[in-house]
């Protein structure tokens, strides 16, 4: 199997965008800093609450106590999580190529209008069109 007709998913801040590496490569071009995910510094507050770790044994007392944590992009991988599918044209691309976004059209154009080494544009499944985005602006 040809390696760039492989599917490949980059999580951005807000969702991802899954397509076939070679199309990836066209429209990204060397961008390999887009396959390195970094992460986001996450706190949570928990609230004070009694645990019990044996059904029908004594209760004891977790404070209120804040978490910290990294939190690394994440994107869905099943049926209609998985995505919305859109179409998208860049120069060079020769015609509309299919990708799955999920979150937000808003966030996938953020996403473009950073990382796109050409000017590109795109649309869903029920007709939007989008764009056009380009990072060297």
């Amino acid at each position: 199997m040809n390696p760039d007709a492989q599917q490949l998913t980059i999580n951005y801040t807000g969702g991802s965008l899954t397509m076939s590496i070679g199309n990836l490569k066209s429209l990204f071009g060397t961008n390999y800093e887009l396959l390195t995910a970094t992460p986001t510094d996450v706190s949570t507050s928990v609230s004070s609450h009694s645990r019990t770790r044996v059904i029908g044994g004594p209760t004891s007392t977790v404070s209120a106590h804040t978490r910290e944590y990294k939190g690394w992009p994440t994107s869905q991988a099943n049926g209609a999580a998985a995505g919305k599918t859109v179409l998208l044209n860049w120069e060079g691309s020769l015609g509309d190529w299919v990708g799955r976004v999920t979150g937000a059209m808003a966030d996938f154009g953020d996403f473009l209008s950073s990382n796109a080494d050409k000017p590109v544009v795109f649309r869903t499944s029920r007709g939007t069109k989008y764009g056009p985005f380009n990072s060297q602006n």
